[in-house]
């Protein structure tokens, strides 16, 4: 079953449960694949790759962690908890997070490999993180790992 039915099934589930919370989030991830779908038409392209779903679900994430950053400095903890909410149904249709001590164990790896030795070798060790860890790893938390280990 491909995302975009599972999300037709979850809004289904939703509606009857009457979760309004899910309902709207899912709504929401399934607007937005109707989007990307559109974008990528005049390419030929019809549907998302799996890949191009992990994406796309990567950056519905990220913008939540971003949210609730932004709403907790705000003092507003009713809009961060909401975020919140948000998040943990999105990444339940993201592939299982890899820990901290994986993603570290990975990047001891891929700086071993590339020969990097400074903060200047950061663009070395990104590039492949990045796509290792694709979907599996908060960005954010990669960068600061290679450059706490470049640095």
């Amino acid at each position: 079953m491909s995302l975009k039915e599972q999300i037709g099934e979850d809004i289904k589930t939703a509606m009857k449960a009457k979760d309004k919370l899910r309902l709207q989030t899912v709504r929401g991830i399934k607007k937005a694949i109707l989007e990307k779908e559109v974008e990528l038409r005049p390419q030929g392209q019809d549907s998302l790759t799996p890949e191009q779903e992990i994406e796309l679900l990567s950056q519905q994430a990220k913008q939540r962690r971003d949210s609730i950053e932004q709403f907790t400095n705000a003092g507003r903890d009713d809009l961060a908890n909401k975020e919140s909410q948000e998040l943990a149904i999105i990444e339940t249709y993201l592939p299982e997070q890899v820990s901290d001590e994986e993603v570290a164990k990975i990047i001891d790896q891929l700086i071993a490999s590339s020969g990097a030795t400074s903060i200047k070798d950061l663009g070395k060790v990104m590039g492949p993180a990045m796509k290792q860890l694709k979907g599996k790893a908060d960005g954010k938390k990669i960068q600061e790992l290679v450059k706490s280990k470049l640095g």
